[in-house]
């Protein structure tokens, strides 16, 4: 959740940041008044607490003629105490709910408006062109024997596939590029869980705006990450964690689930966009005031990645009302797509600042020794969509499709993917 000192000393800078999202301003004042109405109520439980304490002594010491007359006041006293309480966790459960409901506050420049408003930064390298007539990345992973989207709608319906042959090789050399890359800049590698508890899934914010995309497991109470970011949040939520010498990193290896709600017609055919699919996220755990240096760090090492691949790219500063409520920033990293004839989102990374933190209860030790929130970042470092943008891209007349170098290593050496029927 938000910072309620930032409310309280600067309600103008919420306000600004509801505005620049296209979210309800109101929410701002709501949750003021429900945060001061917090503050009564629990000044006034401590006060009336107080006074049962110091009654409880002057008891203690009273004359036997005086003691039932005072006892029957303890007694009222008491009802008052426990009427005070009550009244502070409702004002401190309504101040949770009016603070949670406004989403992260968005960094200085970031690009107000929605999904069209955002920003280009830069683009990087030549948008590649062909002398024959390309092939989309299904037609060729069919033609290569890599993707299998009839059986995989078979076996478990529309936007599931069977990678196999090169292109399951292609999808783990990609992972363990990604995984050595994150090793080389010293993150820890976890393999995460893909089920998680409802407040780790509602701390890390998948259950606002992107409560449409989860999958719940009724029977067991739990969710289905559509992302590692999820888990690796949690990893250790309820904690103070040492950041005296520097940032946390993971490396979170998991697949991924997502329900794909309100696409329908969209990105219907390959694997752009489907319900299961593979993904290696980075995560950082820092001091809030290294946050913004740390999202450049994950923007570059994506960067570097979409070089290395041979890909052409793009990356955008996404409009605040595109954001989700978690994000305070957000660079997406957008390949081109050569039978699409446009850049297409690869990878992402968002800066959530404390909002996370906030809602898990991770707090790192400052130099003054008071425990305070840290700032957690998130970004995607290799994911199975990025097959499609390496196949067409690379792509031959033949149809057969030449291996970035740096990937050859990864999958036994291959140089060229040859169609199957050769």
């Amino acid at each position: 959740m938000i910072d309620p000192q930032l409310l309280r000393a600067a309600p103008e800078v919420v306000e600004a940041s509801q505005r620049a999202r296209g979210a309800d301003v109101a929410l701002v004042a709501r949750a003021a008044q429900a945060d001061a109405a917090r503050r009564d109520a629990i000044a006034e439980f401590e006060r009336l607490r107080s006074e049962q304490n110091a009654f409880g002594k002057r008891v203690a010491v009273a004359s036997k003629e005086d003691k039932p007359a005072l006892l029957a006041q303890v007694k009222e006293l008491a009802a008052a105490v426990k009427a005070a309480s009550e009244r502070s966790n409702e004002a401190e459960a309504a101040a949770e709910e009016a603070l949670g409901a406004i989403p992260n506050v968005v960094v200085d420049g970031v690009p107000e408006g929605g999904e069209d408003d955002y920003v280009v930064l830069r683009e990087v390298g030549t948008i590649p062109s062909f002398d024959f007539e390309a092939r989309d990345h299904l037609e060729l992973g069919e033609l290569l024997g890599a993707i299998d989207m009839i059986r995989g709608a078979k076996v478990s319906g529309t936007r599931f596939s069977y990678l196999r042959g090169v292109g399951a090789r292609l999808e783990l050399g990609l992972m363990n590029l990604a995984l050595n890359r994150a090793l080389e800049a010293d993150f820890v590698p976890l393999i995460t869980p893909t089920l998680v508890k409802p407040e780790i899934m509602r701390g890390t914010g998948f259950l606002d705006a992107h409560a449409d995309a989860v999958y719940k497991v009724e029977s067991e109470d739990l969710y289905l990450t559509g992302t590692s970011e999820v888990a690796l949040a949690g990893y250790h939520s309820d904690e103070i964690i040492d950041l005296a010498d520097g940032p946390l990193r993971y490396a979170g290896w998991s697949t991924c689930y997502r329900l794909e709600a309100g696409s329908a017609g969209k990105d219907t055919r390959g694997i752009i966009r489907t319900h299961q699919f593979d993904k290696l996220e980075m995560f950082s755990y820092v001091d809030p005031a290294q946050a913004e240096q740390e999202h450049g760090k994950l923007l570059a090492m994506q960067e570097r990645m979409m070089v290395d691949l041979g890909l052409a790219y793009r990356v955008i500063d996404t409009a605040a009302g595109d954001l989700g409520g978690s994000a305070a920033r957000k660079f997406d990293v957008e390949a081109w797509i050569p039978t699409q004839g446009r850049y297409r989102e690869l990878t992402s990374t968002s800066n959530c600042t404390t909002y996370q933190a906030r809602r898990l209860a991770i707090r790192h030790r400052t130099e003054s020794g008071r425990t305070a929130p840290v700032a957690t970042l998130n970004g995607t470092l290799a994911t199975t969509r990025w097959i499609a943008a390496i196949l067409e891209t690379h792509q031959q007349a033949d149809g057969s499709v030449v291996v970035p170098e740096v990937l050859q290593p990864y999958i036994g050496g291959l140089a060229v993917l040859e169609p199957a029927s050769k």
